[in-house]
């Protein structure tokens, strides 16, 4: 069987390129990975072997990240750090039947510069952002490469207008960080509305967004409307209980002691009551009503799974405005956003009338749901992508050989 090399970029990246690698092992193929940016944690978990030594940006790789946290990478090493992983690439390349590439420019150009065989999920990029996708030079030329095997789009409107384009098939099966929440069952309706709060994933940005989400909760502590609601957040595990309890010691917040669950951490703030979890991202959001993001792909999972999602702008290094405003375009309507304010007071002000208007719509617009499970289908697809793209290029390679 062919061997392949998983190139990714980027921590969601990363969960896809993990996810396309074990279908492909269960399918007989030989299977590496060479994460660009980033440890490389998804790979790791399911024991498939990274190539060279990692290391963690702040940013979490180039795109839409502030000035500032772009400047910190490149003085902290990230261009050093980026021609040995192009290098490392082009070394192994012989060991290799075909690259998987999984992201954006950078990981094509790994391809390109190693001259290699490959297939691409071509995960960064949609025609949603302008209604016709405006690649960033030279990646068109790289489309056309008769290297290229088979692209997979993130979406159907980007597959229908890279066909266009390119003058060659682009597919759309879906996306692959969507499968992780296959072996979860879909809850039961239930009456209290419950709020996921997920501050992002990477440190000092995820402290300073948690801090924001903090001063969003004491703000709603005045109104008893949100008394009965449920506030959970999902944190990661470099976000440690200390850290948690430190900061919300500091803010006054009180500690319920929870004798059933002393893994997690319960706090109250007057009438809002906290609920701190690790490990436990994909079984909160799928019983989640209304998700409060400073995240990406983790925002891109939520809106797959039809539910709203309430922004607030962030300073960066990742979860800036621009980035937010490109997450708007590319999920659709639903996901819902404080824009019109000059100061943190007023962006928590607005942000507050979004939620009570999204708890309206959930309760007494019976067309509000089935709207967002249209968007999902039309923005992510359906779950089940790995199965299909992994499905997809064992036919190329049958018919080739």
């Amino acid at each position: 069987m062919s061997r392949f090399l998983v190139i990714s970029n980027g921590h969601g990246e990363d969960l896809s390129g993990c996810l396309l690698a074990k279908q492909l092992i269960e399918l007989g193929y030989k299977v590496d990975a060479l994460p660009i940016v980033g440890n490389g944690n998804n790979y790791s978990k399911e024991k498939i072997r990274i190539l060279g030594k990692t290391r963690l940006f702040a940013t979490g790789g180039l795109g839409y990240n502030s000035l500032k946290g772009r400047l910190d990478d490149l003085v902290n090493g990230q261009i050093i750090y980026f021609f040995k992983k192009l290098f490392l690439a082009y070394s192994v390349r012989k060991e290799y039947d075909y690259f998987l590439i999984v992201g954006d420019i950078v990981p094509i150009l790994f391809a390109w510069f190693s001259r290699k065989k490959y297939f691409l999920y071509l995960v960064a990029y949609s025609s949603h952002y302008d209604g016709k996708l405006k690649l960033p030079w030279p990646c068109k030329f790289f489309l056309k490469s008769k290297k290229l095997k088979k692209i997979y789009a993130r979406d159907l409107l980007t597959a229908e207008d890279l066909t266009n384009q390119l003058k060659r098939n682009v597919n759309f099966f879906g996306n692959p960080f969507m499968d992780e929440f296959i072996r979860y069952k879909k809850r039961s309706k239930n009456a209290k509305i419950s709020f996921l709060l997920l501050p992002g994933s990477r440190i000092p940005e995820m402290q300073r967004n948690l801090n924001i989400m903090l001063d969003l909760l004491e703000d709603l502590s005045n109104l008893k409307i949100f008394k009965d609601f449920s506030f959970e957040f999902a944190l990661v595990d470099s976000f440690s209980k200390k850290k948690i309890e430190k900061i919300l010691h500091n803010r006054s917040w009180e500690f319920c002691p929870n004798k059933r669950d002393v893994k997690n951490l319960i706090y109250k703030f007057k009438l809002i009551k906290i609920n701190l979890l690790w490990k436990s991202f994909e079984k909160l959001l799928i019983k989640s009503d209304v998700v409060i993001s400073m995240s990406g792909t983790a925002a891109e999972q939520a809106v797959g799974l039809a539910k709203p999602v309430i922004q607030i702008e962030g300073s960066g290094p990742q979860f800036t405005r621009s980035f937010a405003f490109a997450q708007r375009r590319l999920l659709g309507e639903y996901v819902f956003c404080a824009t019109n304010y000059k100061t943190k007071e007023q962006q928590l002000k607005e942000t507050i009338k979004i939620m009570l208007k999204v708890i309206y719509l959930l309760k007494l617009d019976a067309r509000f749901l089935s709207q967002c499970k249209k968007n999902a289908i039309v923005r992510i697809g359906e779950i089940g992508a790995c199965y299909k793209i992994s499905s997809n290029i064992n036919d190329y390679l049958k018919n080739a050989n």
